[in-house]
């Protein structure tokens, strides 16, 4: 029994890489290009992330999103305002529009641009048309191949999932149907004096078992991300009683309006208030007449790690409020709460991220020393048995 489980395994695993390694190896290349993104963008594009001088006060919100606007083509709006709460940090405004039908990366972003703005001076640093952006292309080609999100998305989706079986297959060939002193150090250890068909072979076996948590790991939080029903799924177990959230709403007033102007500023000044001692913050615009003014604000490195308001558009007034320390939202929702984290290494803080990062390479070459191994076991197979004479 415990020999025909193996051998299903092996075809399982055999197989399944073989038909999906080349998606394998793009979306490890470009998880690993994506792994610090943050800090190569602020290493690279320094000039439009920092500003020259710092002065006493930040003009208004709404005067900031006004400069922003005006630099925006065709009178397109801000939809969201990134404020990192080092003072030296810009303003980076966000114009965004997609076409989820469309089958290509091109046609998927009717519009994308960010205009970085000084919050001193209101002075426009730089609009960058997004979908040109290195880290933009390579984000898009490792969440969806470039070929959309209708699509791309199904297609990482479901090499993922078929990524997870590998890693759990290769798990069950990794170990071995006899145990001893020898198999079990090539188990853990390369053998770096052997012939190069046998340390391709260790590379791929030792190799693929320690990053098979953390590839394991990844492959859960993305196929969260893909697969709507498996998330709902997920978060409903293990909510289990816990009462369904429920969306904030603006009150649409039946007098008269207060200037919106205003309500942006006063939301902006209190969003800035929470920024003390904290990393980040993010402002999404309503855009609907029910919609709110929706902020997050982070308190480090882990994304999850946060709180979240939701303002009333109208009066600027919170409506609802969530501490990522909060025991009643639930464990699901807690857990979708940290699915970023979890995808990127954060939860487990800079080592987590560098373990991420080494665990992404060896899924890169994983796909590759398999092929090899495949290719010389079938070439082995082909060649005649001389005769005895």
């Amino acid at each position: 029994m415990k020999l025909k489980f193996r051998k299903i395994a092996y075809q399982l695993h055999l197989w399944l890489g073989l038909t999906s390694g080349l998606i394998v190896v793009i979306i490890a290349v470009t998880g690993c290009i994506l792994a610090f993104e943050k800090e190569l963008k602020h290493t690279f594009y320094h000039e439009k992330y920092f500003v020259t001088s710092i002065k006493k006060q930040k003009l208004p919100l709404s005067n900031l999103k006004m400069k922003a606007e005006l630099a925006l083509p065709d009178g397109l709006k801000v939809n969201r305002v990134e404020i990192a709460a080092d003072y030296s940090r810009s303003y980076v405004f966000r114009s965004l529009k997609m076409d989820n039908g469309a089958l290509t990366y091109w046609g998927s972003y009717i519009y994308y641009y960010r205009v970085y703005v000084d919050p001193y001076t209101g002075k426009v640093l730089e609009l960058e048309n997004t979908k040109q952006d290195f880290f933009e292309i390579v984000m898009d080609l490792h969440r969806r191949l470039l070929l959309g999100e209708k699509i791309g998305k199904a297609i990482t989706g479901y090499v993922t999932l078929i990524f997870a079986i590998i890693l759990c297959s290769g798990l069950v060939i990794w170990y071995p149907r006899k145990m001893n002193k020898n198999m079990l150090k090539g188990m853990f250890f390369i053998k770096t004096s052997a012939n190069w068909k046998r340390i391709n072979y260790d590379v791929h076996n030792v190799l693929g078992f320690y990053a098979a948590i953390p590839l394991l790991l990844i492959s859960y939080s993305a196929v969260i991300w893909n697969f709507e029903d498996i998330d709902q799924w997920v978060k409903k177990t293990l909510n289990g009683n816990t009462p369904t959230e429920q969306k904030a709403k603006s009150v649409i007033p039946s007098g008269e309006l207060s200037a919106s102007k205003h309500i942006l500023d006063m939301i902006g000044r209190k969003v800035e208030q929470r920024l003390q001692n904290k990393e980040s913050a993010l402002i999404s615009f309503p855009r609907t007449e029910e919609g709110t003014y929706y902020a997050e604000v982070t308190y480090g490195d882990k994304q999850y790690q946060n709180e979240q308001y939701n303002f009333d558009q109208y009066s600027g007034k919170i409506i609802k409020y969530q501490f990522y320390k909060d025991k009643n939202i639930g464990y699901g929702t807690a857990l979708r709460e940290r699915n970023y984290d979890l995808h990127t290494g954060s939860i487990f803080g800079t080592t987590g991220r560098f373990i991420y990062l080494f665990a992404g390479i060896i899924a890169a070459s994983l796909p590759i020393t398999g092929c090899i191994i495949w290719w010389n076991k079938k070439k082995k197979s082909k060649t005649p048995k001389k005769k005895k004479k």
